[in-house]
């Protein structure tokens, strides 16, 4: 049985409780649910008759206090990785260097990089 929680303050009892969501079934379909509160088990009769507590996140940073984005390779720097070279083989089984003859990561770089045409993918 599924059920959904949300804090509340129940009118019957007074006290912070949760929300319990429950489905109602005809048959095999569901059909609806029950709201009642987990402490008492008051039903409500809707959605709009349940006094939902207020919730406030505290703010405990501010956009000065995240740090910058980090830059992990310098301009142009990430286009001479071994996955964008027109000599690099991909296959279901292996990645594979045309120049070199080995098998290869898509991160690797070598001196021997010839940057593959935008529009043509890997072999």
């Amino acid at each position: 049985m599924e059920r959904k929680t949300v804090e509340i303050i129940c009118p019957a009892c007074g006290q912070e409780s949760l929300l319990v969501r429950r489905p109602v079934y005809e048959g095999l379909k569901k059909s609806g649910e029950t709201l009642q509160c987990a402490a008492c088990g008051h039903v409500f009769a809707s959605e709009e008759e349940v006094p939902y507590k207020a919730t406030t996140s505290p703010t405990l940073f501010t956009e000065t206090d995240r740090p910058a984005a980090p830059r992990v390779f310098d301009e142009g720097e990430q286009r001479r990785l071994c996955r964008y070279c027109a000599h690099y083989v991909v296959n279901p089984f292996t990645q594979w260097c045309g120049v070199h003859r080995k098998e290869v990561e898509a991160t690797d770089t070598c001196d021997r990089f010839e940057e593959r045409k935008e529009d043509s993918p890997p072999i």
